[in-house]
């Protein structure tokens, strides 16, 4: 298992592998608060040097983990608590959140997919506002500030021919909002954290990456804007629920057995009505976070 490498877009599981909570790594600066009436556990990891990303294999910036464990369940109760926590660390990690903004949430994914469904699915959800302000002006939500969320579903390369990036890029320069949410589904290393997991960075994405397959990034970087990025654990790599089962250490036959699972990814049996769920409930964070802030001033 030496040459192996278990993949996770999660940050704090990227923590996790290269040692324990006693093992600190230099650059690297770890919080965790718990809400026992939730029970959500929130952990930011903030990777403040270059040294450190290269240690963690991930870019320098701030990754919130909130773990919800019932967050699968249809409990609307857990998940209205689960998006007005979102909502508040959104509030956090977002430039300039207090103030009138143009905002645009890009939903990334295979709608036809349904373990990459996510993005476009908590687009169908969102509360567009850019239009109707644009057109009639704020009085139209009854108040007197309200930020321009405008919403994007892109595809994917296979039916459009481009790159999720140059699509994000091109409708970035037209309009050119003040800063861009992308939402997509993620791989993680734990089956604990499957549809049980939300990770809020503001380093943007590499669409695919957690499944090896690595598209251009969306960041500060190539749009000239601030990016957060949003995303849930949908699948985990197939490797790691047999090292989990055999939980031990592999011998030499094991382990060609255990390369060809390298490319196989795993979900739920019930993953269309989870990603339905999880879905609105990460579209309701946004709307709290982007909209009912300036609706309740009122």
């Amino acid at each position: 298992m030496e040459n192996y490498r278990v993949r996770t877009d999660l940050a704090l599981e990227a923590k996790e592998s290269i040692g324990g909570e006693e093992s600190g790594i230099h650059g690297v600066n770890v919080e965790e608060y718990y809400l026992d009436e939730d029970d959500i556990r929130v952990t930011k990891v903030e990777i403040g040097t270059k040294n450190a990303a290269r240690t963690m294999g991930k870019p320098m910036g701030v990754y919130v983990t909130m773990e919800a464990p019932a967050m699968a369940e249809p409990d609307d109760g857990y998940h209205r608590e689960i998006s007005e926590c979102l909502a508040k660390e959104l509030r956090q990690i977002l430039p300039g959140i207090g103030e009138e903004q143009a905002v645009l949430v890009v939903g990334l994914g295979n709608r036809e997919v349904t373990a990459d469904a996510l993005g476009p699915q908590v687009v169908d959800n969102l509360l567009v506002t850019r239009h109707i302000v644009r057109e009639y002006g704020k009085r139209a939500y009854n108040c007197e500030h309200m930020n321009q969320v405008s919403a994007l579903e892109p595809g994917v390369m296979a039916k459009t021919g481009m790159e999720t990036a140059e699509i994000v890029k091109g409708v970035v320069g037209e309009t050119r909002p003040d800063v861009v949410i992308v939402i997509d589904a993620l791989a993680a290393r734990s089956t604990k954290r499957l549809n049980r997991t939300i990770q809020i960075t503001n380093t943007g994405i590499s669409p695919g990456s957690g499944v090896g397959n690595h598209r251009d990034a969306i960041n500060v970087e190539s749009l000239g804007v601030p990016v957060i990025a949003v995303g849930v654990p949908t699948v985990v790599d197939a490797a790691t629920i047999v090292g989990d089962a055999l939980e031990k250490h592999l011998e030499d036959k094991q382990q060609i057995y255990f390369s060809e699972l390298n490319n196989m990814y795993m979900t739920g049996k019930d993953i269309d009505a989870v990603i339905k769920r999880v879905s609105y409930t990460l579209s309701e964070g946004i709307n709290i976070a982007l909209c009912e802030t300036f609706m309740k001033k009122e």
